[in-house]
């Protein structure tokens, strides 16, 4: 079994509908609304996937902005595109089948070379992309009557 290294934990309270806020476990973080889009919820917010792909991305992107400042190379600003496909599966369930990554760092040409390394190494190092990857495991309870 691997080390628990740190843990916490958010709450997520329905407000109306399909239509949820997240509190985050420390107070200085903003609050986050989630809802499904149409014809379940009415789309005032991103739903679950789109949240799943901004972790995807903004992982990814952190990761690599790391591994470049660790090896001093001075990046531009950085750019990334996330796709999302949704698919059915056979049973007709609507799943995320696959996330595509675009990440323009803005990589001089003249340190290229010097990222080479980076550009091996940092998806590794992205804590979100690697856990999905790997499958990750999720236990549900759902509290008894009373």
């Amino acid at each position: 079994m691997s080390e628990i290294v740190h843990e916490f934990d958010i709450q997520v309270h329905q407000i109306h509908d399909y239509e949820f806020q997240v509190e985050f476990d420390k107070p200085h973080h903003a609050k986050l609304m989630l809802d499904e889009p149409a014809p379940l919820g009415q789309d005032k917010a991103p739903n679950a996937s789109r949240i799943l792909a901004a972790a995807i991305g903004n992982c990814l992107s952190a990761s690599l902005l790391f591994c470049a400042k660790k090896a001093r190379v001075e990046i531009g600003r950085m750019e990334t595109r996330v796709h999302v496909q949704v698919v059915r599966n056979e049973k007709g369930r609507l799943r995320i089948g696959k996330v595509k990554v675009e990440i323009d760092p803005r990589i001089p040409p003249e340190l290229r070379d010097q990222a080479s390394r980076c550009l091996e190494l940092f998806e590794d190092f992205c804590t979100v992309t690697q856990s999905i990857r790997n499958g990750i495991d999720v236990e549900v309870a759902v509290a008894g009557p009373g």
